[in-house]
């Protein structure tokens, strides 16, 4: 399973129920968050700042992939075993890749490619890796349908009362023609998303200065892209941190009639951070996350073993996290990503 190469990390009940509150509302005020945990806004301004500035926790804001167009497709290359990490490291480098994994042993990358063209995502797989050198295998696996991850986000916390969370949760949004219908990036909202992607809490005099927009339309247009569903802020953090030594990937083989059954089933788990339908042999991956090896095992076998019309199911162990979403993870904690070359 993934191992912890990073030292132990105190995280008190204050700093695991902001970290909660922040999964449901990234960009939530920091006067909002303290009224919530009945603290000041000084004491959540220092422990968000503590939290951020040590890399133990980052808020990006990333696009919806099915929205907005993107491609993404799900990777396995196999690399010999002197290779896997520096073609791992290169790999996390690109923006277009969301998130990078060592597994299997070592000699497997796992990653999320995020193109914005079909032009993009076929010279990565059909140029720039098969003559990348020591990779010896790719499997590219395209998206069909996420059952959990992106706007879904995984925390493995239960710091807030329900009465916390609702005070967080942002209001229904009502369903409408503009949110069945795919919306295309504009040059102005790809230099915010740039933003974003690095400090999702950046302030609008920032957005405004990277966008070339006044403050107002800035917000007004960042408000615009979360009510259409193309935007979602996301809180990054090493699962390790928080108790949760063992992830791994898992790959389950379902008949087609079972896939959407399955795939809800999974989504439900308080055990599953990324679930989605795949093109493949096998219908389904997941990711699952759990506080160690034992934990996994009866995930697997109680909470999987018992989900009707799961065939086969293959467990690959999670070595090393290379990229979260937007983040390198170098020695336990989050890093931006230097410019890809």
């Amino acid at each position: 399973m993934q191992q912890s190469t990073h030292e132990t990390v105190e995280l008190d009940p204050l700093d695991r129920a902001l970290i909660q509150a922040l999964v449901i509302d990234g960009r939530a005020a920091f006067s909002r968050l303290a009224e919530v945990l009945e603290v000041s806004d000084q004491t959540v301004v220092r422990r968000y700042r503590r939290l951020r500035t040590t890399g133990l926790i980052r808020v990006v804001g990333l696009p919806v992939g099915s929205r907005v167009g993107l491609f993404e497709s799900w990777l396995r290359v196999q690399c010999a075993p002197d290779a896997a990490l520096p073609v791992a490291e290169a790999l996390a480098r690109r923006p277009d890749i969301a998130w990078v994994t060592l597994n299997s042993g070592g000699t497997e990358i796992h990653c999320m490619t995020r193109a914005r063209t079909r032009k993009d995502r076929d010279t990565l797989l059909l140029e720039k890796l098969p003559r990348t050198r020591r990779v010896t295998g790719i499997s590219a696996h395209t998206i069909l349908r996420k059952f959990f991850g992106g706007a879904d986000s995984w925390t493995g916390l239960d710091e807030l009362r329900p009465d916390q969370i609702a005070a967080l949760e942002p209001p229904p949004v009502e369903p409408g023609p503009e949110r069945d219908t795919p919306y295309t990036l504009d040059a102005t909202e790809f230099a915010l998303l740039s933003v974003l992607g690095r400090d999702g809490r950046a302030g609008y005099p920032e957005l405004a200065r990277a966008t070339g927009l006044s403050e107002s339309t800035a917000r007004r247009r960042l408000d615009r892209l979360r009510e259409l569903g193309a935007v979602f802020f996301d809180v990054e953090f090493v699962p390790a941190h928080l108790g949760y030594e063992a992830e791994a990937t898992l790959v389950l083989t379902v008949p087609p009639a079972r896939i959407a059954e399955v795939g809800a089933a999974l989504a439900s788990h308080r055990e599953v951070a990324f679930a989605a339908a795949v093109t493949g042999a096998a219908a389904l991956m997941a990711v699952a996350v759990c506080r160690d090896t034992d934990a996994l095992y009866t995930y697997l076998t109680e909470r999987i073993g018992s989900v009707d019309g799961v065939g086969q199911v293959e467990l690959i162990p999670t070595l090393r996290s290379v990229k979260r979403a937007g983040m390198l993870v170098e020695d336990g904690r989050l890093v931006d990503p230097p410019p890809a070359p």
